[in-house]
């Protein structure tokens, strides 16, 4: 990949990322009081203890992000902060020592929306690297790297990039983003579960560290849905991920409850059952989500309603259609869950992404002159029988509950000739790469694209190469490539010739320090959809 020789590879502000401050015992403290001295005065705490970000890359400018919270995990969701808007200056620059700033600002961090700033900035040139920091109370933050989009119309000779998710802070370290750190990318996706949603014991889960007993329930508010992004946050890996790379995220479920719905919360004894009640909750979990990642203002909340599906555009190289699969769905059929004779699922007109967001999709699709059309969404879209038998069994939750609107995808990429499809996915805690068919249940059906699904970065422990659930994949799924089922993350590389999946895997997550490697590639060539083993 051609890189400016100012930021070629880590260098030494990779370096000294990797070798910085760690986060210690703060979790126990996460209750304890702070100084109140705000605008000029210094803060008597690390106001940037979250980090800094930047996302959503186009090729001129990128969005930058911080929130600041001296106290991240205090009870009230405040961060430590106080009810009134505080000064926050930023800056971008060409070099890491900022000798050669382009573009400096001025911007307040507002409670209202837990003292976060998204700096929307533009007039950058196409595809380079820039650093960027911030400035709060006299107090500089960390550094950041991104990089801008090519121009609209380039052909680059190559895009790498990395995707990831499924992070329950309780069921393992984040190792894997330390080495994400360190990779050579030019974006990261993030295709949901950035949080979990789920009650925490006292200890921590794997982590064994003191979690104050505020911040172990189940949230259902905004100052508990705040605080479980600062926990899940509050981790000198994954801030490290994000200071060495721009994100695009998108949620999946358990960013507000497990497998919602539209306005559907999932069945169980908790207070919303009522959907005006989940409406609720979910639009203070959208807030949150809003608050503590790196979007653009189309992207902000108002309420429940938020648009959180767009593209990026890559050149002429690849475009990104991040979806949203949550938000626009019919419920799952059947009652959700797992099951064999289900016919709900097949019933014309169900949906996944929503009328309006299928039509943005084929749009999208159909107009794209990019050589590879990249498909950014939560759950399989490729047919997943978990039953090896003469039987056959599906999740609901998946593009299986919905099989008339994969259909309608599948039809549309063909009728509009679609370049180059490619879908990547995550939610299913484990590595996967498949074909995908016209008919799954005719190993002879012409292939269309084909589907990369990435393992989770802790959630789920430790895993193992095949386990049992896998073997069953492989047994009934001939369209089924590969799986595994470690903790990791998939790294891709993308020429006018090849799309190359390279599926990262650690060991173990349930102790830090684990190694990274790759355990297997597999390569799509453009024009023969169809996957090769690399």
């Amino acid at each position: 990949m051609q890189m400016d020789s100012a930021s070629s590879g880590t260098g030494a502000f990779g370096r000294r990322m990797m070798l910085g401050g760690t986060i210690g015992l703060a979790l126990a403290a996460a209750g304890a009081s702070a100084g109140r001295a705000w605008g000029d005065t210094p803060f008597h705490e690390d106001p940037f203890a979250l980090g800094v970000a930047s996302g959503d890359p186009w090729p001129d400018g990128v969005v930058l992000w911080t929130r600041l919270a001296p106290q991240p995990l205090a009870p009230d969701g405040a961060g430590g902060m106080p009810p009134y808007a505080v000064d926050v200056q930023w800056e971008i620059a060409r070099d890491e020592r900022f000798r050669s700033v382009v573009r400096r600002g001025r911007t307040r961090a507002v409670p209202e929306l837990a003292h976060s700033v998204h700096v929307e900035v533009s007039g950058l040139q196409p595809g380079r690297h820039y650093y960027y920091r911030f400035r709060a109370g006299g107090v500089h933050s960390p550094v950041g790297r991104t990089r801008t989009a090519p121009p609209p119309h380039s052909r680059p000779k190559e895009l790498d990039f990395a995707f990831v998710s499924c992070q329950a802070w309780f069921e393992g370290f984040y190792t894997a983003y330390r080495h994400l750190a360190e990779e050579d990318v030019d974006l990261v996706l993030h295709l949901g579960d950035y949080i979990y949603e789920n009650p925490i014991d006292a200890m921590g889960g794997v982590r064994n560290v003191p979690v104050a007993a505020e911040l172990r329930p189940e949230p259902m508010n905004l100052a508990q849905y705040r605080n479980r992004h600062a926990l899940h946050r509050f981790d000198p890996d994954l801030i490290a991920a994000h200071r060495a790379h721009p994100f695009a995220v998108v949620w999946d479920d358990h960013e507000v409850e497990d497998n919602w719905a539209r306005d559907r919360s999932k069945v169980d004894t908790e207070p919303d059952q009522d959907p005006a009640v989940f409406r609720e909750r979910a639009a203070a979990a959208f807030q949150a989500y809003y608050e503590h990642l790196p979007l653009r203002l189309p992207n902000r909340p108002n309420g429940f309603r938020t648009r959180m599906y767009r593209s990026l555009r890559y050149g002429r190289m690849a475009t990104f259609h991040i979806l949203d699969t949550r938000l626009f769905r019919d419920d799952q059929p059947c009652g959700d869950g797992s099951r064999s004779g289900c016919t709900d699922r097949l019933t014309p007109g169900r949906t996944i992404l929503g009328p309006e967001q299928e039509q943005w999709l084929y749009r999208g699709l159909g107009r794209s002159d990019a050589t590879w059309n990249m498909i950014s969404q939560q759950i399989p879209v490729t047919q997943v029988d978990t039953d090896p038998g003469p039987g056959q069994t599906f999740v609901m939750d998946f593009w299986d509950g919905y099989v008339d609107a994969r259909q309608r995808l599948f039809k549309e990429i063909t009728d509009r000739s679609v370049n180059n499809p490619v879908v990547l996915t995550g939610d299913m805690h484990r590595h996967l790469a498949a074909d995908l068919k016209q008919d799954f249940d005719d190993p002879e059906s012409p292939t269309l694209g084909v589907e990369f699904v990435g393992s989770s970065i802790s959630t789920s422990k430790d895993g193992m190469d095949l386990d049992p659930s896998g073997a069953k994949l492989l047994a009934a799924n001939e369209h089924i490539k590969f799986t595994n089922f470690q903790r990791g993350y998939v790294r891709c590389a993308l020429t006018r010739e090849t799309c190359r999946a390279d599926f990262r895997v650690l060991p173990y997550v349930t102790a830090p320090g684990a190694p990274v490697s790759t355990r297997t590639s597999f390569v799509t060539e453009a024009g023969r959809p169809g996957l090769q083993q690399a």
